[in-house]
């Protein structure tokens, strides 16, 4: 039950359809990392399906914008997500083989909290990329916890 949103946008492009990440992952893939934020996190199926969808998206937009140096960062909750999609390495290096030129995207956190506007930014990024931004999963901005801005890390 993801909300597809229009948010203010830099340069405006046209965007058509919002294209989903169901398109991306195979079934059997999705089904168990679904499964997986069940069995870690007070979730329904359905709300671990939005938190996964998150991540997918915001890793796949990491992806296509490699080496332009974005500062790029999800929410807590879509972090979440992320995490899920990472620790189930086999899959994610191919999801790296596939989306980002062979290059294994790693995930290089930060200890210390940021409030700066970043992950509202990178919800409109995913947005122009076109894929589905579900807004309520990235309201929780108010601090994320940094990834290391770099060419091959988010």
């Amino acid at each position: 039950m993801s909300t597809a949103v229009a948010l203010p946008l830099a340069a405006g492009p046209t965007m058509g359809p919002f294209r989903s990440v169901r398109d991306v992952v195979p079934d059997d893939l999705w089904d168990k990392q679904v499964a997986l934020l069940v069995r870690n996190y007070p979730y329904d199926s359905i709300t671990a399906a939005r938190v996964l969808g998150q991540g997918y998206a915001y890793l796949l937009t990491a992806m296509n914008h490699r080496g332009e140096s974005l500062r790029l960062a999800p929410s807590t909750l879509v972090d979440i997500g992320v995490h899920t999609i990472i620790l189930d390495t086999v899959a994610y290096a191919d999801l790296c083989d596939r989306f980002n030129d062979g290059h294994f995207l790693h995930h290089v956190p930060k200890v210390e909290m940021k409030n700066d506007g970043s992950v509202m930014k990178t919800a409109t990024v995913i947005a122009a990329d076109g894929w589905d931004v579900d807004l309520p999963l990235w309201t929780d901005a108010a601090e994320c916890g940094p990834c290391h801005p770099g060419n091959d890390s988010h």
